[in-house]
């Protein structure tokens, strides 16, 4: 038992290092994409997907959102169906003015 309890917090900060370093790298890719026009014209699509990946991860592995119940799930994905909604009004708003 002792043995497992000394091996975990390892296995955990090794899962916050190389999150971490993912994260980097996404920031990376992220900027490389907007100062290099590497997506050329889905420069602005690709750097959202990117967010929303870097997103995913600081909710999965920095705010523990993968342990967590159903009834906080079912928040995060309420408040993130509302944030869509509303972009999705403001972009309808704006290509039909």
């Amino acid at each position: 038992m002792n043995a497992e309890r000394a091996s975990r917090p390892e296995t955990a900060y090794v899962r916050y290092v190389f999150t971490w370093a993912l994260l980097l790298a996404l920031l990376i890719l992220t900027i490389a994409i907007a100062k290099l026009s590497l997506l050329a014209s889905y420069s602005v699509i690709g750097s959202l997907f990117i967010a929303t990946v870097k997103a995913g991860l600081v909710l999965m592995y920095f705010m523990h959102l993968g342990h967590e119940g159903r009834i906080v799930k079912g928040m995060l994905l309420l408040a993130v169906a509302a944030l869509f909604f509303i972009i999705a009004l403001t972009f309808s708003d704006v290509w039909f003015r």
